[in-house]
Protein backbone atom coordinates (compact mmCIF):
# COMPACT_ATOMS: atom_id res chain seq x y z
CA UNK A 1 0.00 0.00 0.00
CA UNK A 2 1.45 3.41 -1.17
CA UNK A 3 1.76 6.91 1.30
CA UNK A 4 -0.89 7.90 -0.71
CA UNK A 5 -3.19 4.82 -0.53
CA UNK A 6 -2.70 5.09 3.61
CA UNK A 7 -3.29 8.92 3.66
CA UNK A 8 -6.32 8.50 1.15
CA UNK A 9 -7.36 5.74 3.72
CA UNK A 10 -7.38 8.15 6.83
CA UNK A 11 -9.80 11.04 4.55
CA UNK A 12 -12.16 8.21 4.32
CA UNK A 13 -12.40 7.56 7.52
CA UNK A 14 -13.17 11.03 8.41
CA UNK A 15 -9.28 12.10 9.70
CA UNK A 16 -9.44 15.01 7.60
CA UNK A 17 -7.16 17.61 8.65
CA UNK A 18 -4.41 20.22 7.55
CA UNK A 19 -1.55 17.97 8.19
CA UNK A 20 -3.50 15.40 5.93
CA UNK A 21 -4.34 17.43 3.10
CA UNK A 22 -0.81 18.60 2.87
CA UNK A 23 0.54 15.15 3.43
CA UNK A 24 -1.75 14.64 -0.01
CA UNK A 25 -1.13 17.81 -1.79
CA UNK A 26 2.53 17.18 -1.74
CA UNK A 27 2.32 13.32 -2.61
CA UNK A 28 0.31 14.16 -5.63
CA UNK A 29 2.19 17.09 -6.65
CA UNK A 30 5.38 14.71 -6.69
CA UNK A 31 3.12 11.76 -8.87
CA UNK A 32 2.90 14.48 -11.09
CA UNK A 33 -0.85 14.90 -10.70
CA UNK A 34 -1.01 18.59 -10.29
CA UNK A 35 -4.34 19.14 -10.08
CA UNK A 36 -5.34 16.73 -7.49
CA UNK A 37 -2.47 18.26 -5.77
CA UNK A 38 -3.51 21.53 -5.97
CA UNK A 39 -7.13 20.26 -5.05
CA UNK A 40 -5.87 19.03 -1.41
CA UNK A 41 -3.77 22.17 -0.76
CA UNK A 42 -6.26 24.11 -1.09
CA UNK A 43 -8.22 21.82 0.97
CA UNK A 44 -5.28 22.22 4.04
CA UNK A 45 -5.71 26.23 3.45
CA UNK A 46 -9.29 26.11 4.21
CA UNK A 47 -8.24 24.40 7.83
CA UNK A 48 -5.39 26.73 8.40
CA UNK A 49 -4.95 29.56 5.93
CA UNK A 50 -1.54 30.91 7.66
CA UNK A 51 -0.18 27.55 6.49
CA UNK A 52 2.87 28.66 4.70
CA UNK A 53 4.19 25.20 3.36
CA UNK A 54 0.96 24.98 1.93
CA UNK A 55 0.98 27.97 -0.37
CA UNK A 56 4.24 27.50 -1.14
CA UNK A 57 3.43 23.75 -2.61
CA UNK A 58 -0.18 25.23 -4.38
CA UNK A 59 1.75 27.76 -5.83
CA UNK A 60 4.02 24.69 -7.39
CA UNK A 61 1.35 22.38 -8.52
CA UNK A 62 -0.77 25.11 -9.93
CA UNK A 63 2.62 26.28 -11.87
CA UNK A 64 2.99 22.97 -13.39
CA UNK A 65 -0.48 22.18 -13.90
CA UNK A 66 0.25 25.57 -16.15
CA UNK A 67 -1.99 27.53 -14.42
CA UNK A 68 0.06 30.62 -14.35
CA UNK A 69 -2.50 32.91 -12.88
CA UNK A 70 -3.69 31.20 -10.31
CA UNK A 71 -0.01 30.31 -8.72
CA UNK A 72 0.71 33.87 -8.87
CA UNK A 73 -2.16 34.48 -6.87
CA UNK A 74 -1.13 31.64 -4.66
CA UNK A 75 2.46 32.85 -4.55
CA UNK A 76 1.03 36.20 -3.44
CA UNK A 77 -1.31 35.17 -0.93
CA UNK A 78 0.98 32.75 0.70
CA UNK A 79 4.01 35.64 0.80
CA UNK A 80 1.16 37.51 2.95
CA UNK A 81 0.16 35.04 5.07
CA UNK A 82 3.86 34.05 5.24
CA UNK A 83 4.73 37.69 6.41
CA UNK A 84 2.05 38.06 8.59
CA UNK A 85 3.23 34.87 11.05
CA UNK A 86 6.38 35.72 10.58
CA UNK A 87 7.63 33.14 8.48
CA UNK A 88 10.19 34.93 6.78
CA UNK A 89 11.85 32.27 5.35
CA UNK A 90 8.59 30.96 3.45
CA UNK A 91 7.44 34.38 1.98
CA UNK A 92 11.46 34.71 1.08
CA UNK A 93 11.24 31.25 -1.14
CA UNK A 94 7.85 32.39 -2.41
CA UNK A 95 9.50 35.47 -3.69
CA UNK A 96 11.73 33.83 -5.58
CA UNK A 97 9.23 31.12 -7.22
CA UNK A 98 6.91 34.60 -7.95
CA UNK A 99 9.82 36.02 -9.68
CA UNK A 100 10.37 33.44 -12.04
CA UNK A 101 6.77 32.43 -12.69
CA UNK A 102 7.03 36.19 -13.80
CA UNK A 103 9.66 36.12 -16.16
Amino acid sequence: MSLIDNLEAMLSRGQDSALLRFGLGAEYLKQGQYDRAAAHLHSALEFDVHYSAAWKLLGQALASAGRRDEALRAYQDGIDQAETQGDLQAAKEMRVFLKRLMK
